[in-house]
């Protein structure tokens, strides 16, 4: 494979997005102060990440020509075979990136390790060219990520690296019917996560967080442990599921595998909507009369490792 561009995907920074709403950095600072905020640790964050990000380029520009694009632009961006595509940022945007990528190697830069997690971020500044030469040979290492699909009886489709989300975009109890395993129950609840191998570290951990937080109440000594799925399977968990007269709340979680789908039909008139890796302006509508079938779809990402 000849890789003709490396296309560095970034995001905006804190204090990018707060300048462009209150127009200058004075008029920004003036209003997180006033709120009680610290504005020197937005201003910190943007310096280390344009920092990173200008070492980032100078880096891959002695191996490879390279532009740099907003996230906002991925959706009409374009990948191809020839690109190589370097995400620098948070985790979230390596997902949010994968589905676009159409298959094209991805290595993940962590601009700043103080801040960042980083658990899909393996490479920074210092140890990223290794990586991508190792890609230009043709001769590295990587991990396949297969993703997550929502198939609406309408013929819409929704790809998740890390999550979907299922309920109401006003986050009020969102009401629907939900198949699995033969089974089938009305709820009321906060909605549902769908989960991937990848993003079981991510919100879904938040759901084992505080249900294991509340059993801890009652039984101490018991400790949050997150489930380790395999590449092929997927986990949905409801969010406080509310019983009564009318509503059940005997589904509550579950494995997705194979030819073992979740089935979810809206009953909500307004308001419903399937969006996926946390971007809710990226959404598909689930209003009454909509189902969605949950599975694993076909595509695959490509993780530099």
């Amino acid at each position: 494979m000849s890789y003709e561009y490396a296309i560095i995907v970034k995001n905006k920074t804190r204090l990018e997005s707060l300048i462009e709403r209150f127009n200058t950095v004075a008029q920004a600072q003036f209003y997180i102060e006033r709120q009680g905020g610290n504005f020197a640790d937005y201003e910190l964050e943007h310096k280390n990440f344009h920092r990173a990000l200008n070492d980032l380029q100078t880096t891959l520009s002695s191996e490879i020509k390279n532009k740099t694009i907003d996230r906002s632009f991925l959706p009409s961006f374009l990948f191809a075979d020839s690109h190589l595509i370097v995400v620098i940022g948070q985790d979230g945007l390596v997902a949010n990136t994968a589905k676009y990528a159409n298959g094209c190697p991805i290595i993940a830069v962590n601009p700043d390790r103080d801040r960042y997690d980083g658990i899909l971020l393996p490479f920074n500044t210092n140890n990223v060219l290794g990586a991508v030469r190792s890609v230009l040979k043709g001769q590295f290492s990587s991990r396949t990520v297969q993703f997550a699909e929502a198939n609406l009886n309408d013929g819409q489709r929704l790809l998740a690296f890390n999550d979907l989300f299922i309920g109401s975009a006003t986050h009020v109890s969102a009401r629907y019917t939900i198949s699995y395993k033969s089974e089938l129950e009305e709820h009321s609840s906060s909605g549902l996560i769908v989960s991937t191998q990848a993003g079981c570290t991510g919100w879904l951990s938040s759901v084992f967080n505080m249900a294991f937080g509340v059993v801890n109440m009652f039984e101490k000594n018991i400790h949050p442990i997150l489930p380790k799925l395999q590449n092929d399977e997927l986990l949905f968990a409801v969010r406080e599921p509310f019983k009564s007269v009318k509503t059940q709340a005997g589904i509550v979680t579950g494995l997705i595998k194979g030819e073992n789908k979740l089935i979810i039909e809206s009953l909500m008139p307004t308001h419903g909507v399937i969006f996926s890796d946390g971007v809710e302006s990226d959404y598909l509508q689930f209003n009454s009369g909509s189902i969605a079938t949950i599975g694993l779809a076909k595509e695959t990402a490509t993780l530099v490792i």
